[in-house]
């Protein structure tokens, strides 16, 4: 599993990072530049935003049938490059 937080002392305390290794999680930090933008924002959510602005979801079901077919249209490469766009933005 790999979880996104956000910085927030509670998320942070040394309980919880204790409870998190036991889980043996891979914790990926909020970055404290944008704090209401996740990493996923600057690549992936903008990819997606241009297909997105021609539907309008009746329900939960159709959401979830249109971005497992989002998904599974993407060859590796995108998914890849997506990865190691969201690395290099995290470390400007």
């Amino acid at each position: 599993v790999i979880f996104l937080h956000d910085n927030a002392r509670p998320h942070v305390a040394k309980v919880v990072k204790k409870y998190l290794e036991t889980l043996k999680w891979d914790v990926l930090l909020h970055s404290p530049y944008f704090p209401d933008i996740t990493p996923s924002d600057y690549w992936l959510f903008r990819r997606m935003q241009h297909d997105l602005a021609s539907h309008r979801f009746t329900s939960f079901a159709e959401i979830e049938n249109w971005l497992q077919n989002w998904i599974a249209s993407k060859d590796e490469s995108f998914f890849r490059d997506g990865i190691r766009n969201c690395l290099r933005d995290g470390k400007k």
